[in-house]
């Protein structure tokens, strides 16, 4: 299978504030990557050759944030690094870019002084440590030096380094072609190697580094990084030379050495290891179109596939967990079991599935799952009304596929049964079912659960309207299970807690007036917010609506909350409506769900529409070019390169925003594509 490709020639490279805004990631199976800008200029302080997870999946820092080139011939020096201060830029080195490429791997080719240069860019499979293949030919009559200079951190990827208040401390060796830099807060070592030339000591720092869009962000955009010297090496007249640089971080120096050391001490060695990574991506794409003949390979899908893949992580036990989002979300509860079905069971990593719903069970506490895992002491949150309901869809969603009940009743059964016990009595945060079936439950604990200095933005506090669906799906699902399992007081049980909700809520949520759903129903009212949480109501498995409702809900929606990009979470002509996800925190949280556009809502927003649709042809045509190829084709293009990003801005030009990739945002429109669109079903269906 032919590895897809994102190609930017000279004229493209031309539009700099354009190819700015545009990121690259590569990731290494452990939470930790390697990101930066098509022009090579770090522009956000998550950026970096090397953030290393040196608790995978968690505790990212970054290491290795730059290496910049210089070419020296005669009296010349040619700088090719690009790095932007308060001032401007210096050096200027994307001006000497002829392409810029990523397929998969970001490859950048520069040409200057009858010099052409290459370099590829990859990080290892399970591994803290990137490699930079070079591939130079020099042109000239004369010899060139080139050098190479890392620009070192050791820092907390939400953080940055300010020298002159925080001294960043450190000791360093070196050796004739490698050097490592052992840092005591936190304490780390970072080894770096090259395989042809040698290491010059000539201890430098690079100041006040500045990041656009953390400016643009309200957030601190000035780094500092320590340069301990340079790699140097001749490229004789009328010649060309291949070599690579190597990078590798640990908590321990001997693992960090070693860690370089088992990447390659030469280029064949470290050719190899691409290759073996090339390798390993086409045959997941290979296995994908084995087990779905039907499905048609283009790229836009084989890179949904390969952004899929980029977000499921090892941890130390070599447990499987999902990032969130690239580069700062963590494994998150909710975000697990929505992306679950698109990430594992429509690629067939059924195993990889199993392992995730097995070890969130473990956390399992008065009836619920965790909403996320914190990323350094890992003491679980459980701030969630969702979360744990969309863990039963999940392993709903995986029987359908595996028909593995043998697991689901020996390990998760009868936990299974106590989170539907626990939510009768009472749990965390007031979750509780009430008299008349439906499930309450406080403040900031659906999805759209942003708050700023305490003041929470939507608090959606009573009854949600997606959580009476989530809640009526759960307990229709265990109704199923207990039939399954033989238990015949359960079954009747869940039934009836079933019908009871299900009364209610068609007693309650209907809006005469506008014929949708109300968002909310609270304690002394509605709230009639025009939002997208409605749409669940149809796309879930089991559905308390009846056939007309549902069309009108499919139809209300795609009128007043339906984009090219997803759903925007706000009519336009609410009061509380912000149309750009920008400036401070504040800002930016206050329109996080008050308009901004998720992609990922086009998920259950596809499945509602072919289901009231009757999956005709005709309808199943209208998605696919008008709900999932402009996201996966222009969204691919305009933030995170092959990936799409979190969010988008509702007002044009619909910027993207947050996150660069966001695993939600790539599993629930492939999900949609295959399941609904193309109609891959599941084998039990």
């Amino acid at each position: 299978m032919k590895l897809p490709a994102l190609i930017y020639p000279k004229q493209s490279l031309e539009r700099f504030g354009e190819v700015i805004a545009q990121e690259w990631i590569v990731t290494n199976g452990l939470g930790g990557y390697a990101s930066s800008t098509v022009p090579s200029v770090n522009t956000r302080k998550y950026h970096g050759l090397l953030v290393a997870a040196l608790y995978p999946p968690g505790d990212r820092t970054v290491c290795l944030a730059k290496l910049d080139e210089d070419l020296l011939f005669s009296s010349t020096i040619l700088r090719l690094g690009a790095n932007e201060f308060n001032g401007g830029f210096f050096p200027h080195g994307y001006q000497y870019l002829k392409e810029f490429k990523v397929d998969p791997y970001p490859t950048y080719t520069y040409e200057a002084g009858n010099i052409a240069l290459q370099k590829t860019i990859f990080l290892l499979q399970h591994k803290n440590a990137v490699a930079v293949l070079y591939s130079v030919a020099n042109n000239n009559a004369s010899d060139v030096t080139m050098r190479l200079y890392p620009m070192l951190t050791c820092r907390y990827y939400h953080t940055v380094i300010d020298r002159s208040r925080i001294p960043l401390n450190f000791t360093q060796e070196s050796q004739q072609s490698s050097f490592q830099t052992h840092f005591s807060r936190p304490q780390a070592t970072v080894a770096c190697r090259v395989t042809e030339g040698k290491f010059v000591k000539a201890l430098n720092w690079v100041d006040r580094l500045h990041f656009r869009d953390e400016a643009a962000r309200v957030e601190a955009d000035h780094d500092d990084c320590f340069q301990p010297g340079y790699f140097e090496l001749t490229i004789p007249a009328q010649s060309s030379k291949t070599f690579t640089f190597t990078c590798s971080a640990s908590t321990q120096a001997a693992d960090a050495v070693r860690t370089l050391d088992s990447v390659g001490n030469s280029t064949q060695n470290v050719d190899t290891s691409l290759s073996k990574e090339l390798n390993r991506k086409e045959a997941m794409l290979d296995s994908f179109y084995n087990m779905h003949p039907e499905v048609p390979v283009t790229d836009w899908l084989n890179w949904l596939l390969l952004a899929a893949d980029s977000f499921m992580v090892e941890n130390a036990e070599a447990h499987k967990s999902v990032i969130a989002g690239y580069p700062w979300f963590e494994p998150w509860g909710r975000d697990t079991f929505i992306s679950l079905p698109g990430l594992t069971l429509v690629t067939g990593r059924y195993e990889d599935a199993k392992d995730i719903l097995r070890t969130f069970m473990r956390y399992l506490k008065g009836g619920m799952i965790p909403n996320f895992v914190a990323d350094k002491t890992g003491v679980p949150v459980y701030n969630t009304v969702d979360g744990t309901l969309w863990y039963v869809n999940a392993v709903y969603q995986y029987l359908k596929y595996t028909g593995d009940y043998g697991f689901v009743k020996s390990e998760l059964w009868g936990n299974l049964q106590s989170i539907i016990e626990n939510h009768v009595h009472g749990t965390m945060f007031g979750i509780k079912v009430d008299s008349d079936g439906l499930l309450m439950h406080g403040p900031r604990l659906s999805w759209m659960d942003a708050v700023v200095e305490g003041d929470m933005i939507t608090p959606r506090a009573g009854k949600a309207v997606e959580i009476q669906a989530l809640w009526y799906n759960t307990l229709r699902i265990m109704e199923a299970l207990a039939k399954q399992f033989g238990d015949p007081s359960l079954l009747v049980h869940y039934g009836a807690m079933a019908e009871q909700t299900k009364r209610s809520f068609n007693m309650h949520y209907w809006n005469s007036k506008l014929g949708c759903l109300y968002d909310v129903l609270e304690p002394n009212g509605y709230d009639e917010s025009i939002r997208p949480n409605q749409i669940f109501t149809v796309s879930l498995e089991y559905t308390m609506l009846d056939r007309e409702k549902s069309r009108r809900i499919v139809n209300f929606v795609s009128r007043e909350l339906l984009t090219p990009y997803g759903l925007r979470t706000l009519a336009l002509d609410d009061p509380k409506y912000v149309g750009k996800c920008m400036g401070d925190r504040r800002s930016r949280d206050t329109a996080y769900h008050n308009g901004t556009i998720w992609p990922w809502l086009l998920g259950p927003y596809i499945t509602a529409y072919l289901k009231v649709n009757d999956y005709s042809p005709e309808a199943r045509k209208y998605a696919l070019d008008n709900l999932v190829l402009p996201l996966c084709t222009v969204g691919m293009h305009k933030g995170g390169l092959g990936t799409i990003n979190e969010i988008y801005d509702c007002d044009p030009p619909n910027e993207p925003r947050g996150c660069i990739s966001q695993a939600w945002s790539i599993a629930e429109p492939l999900r949609a594509y295959v399941e609904e669109i193309l109609l891959v079903k599941p084998k039990s269906e």
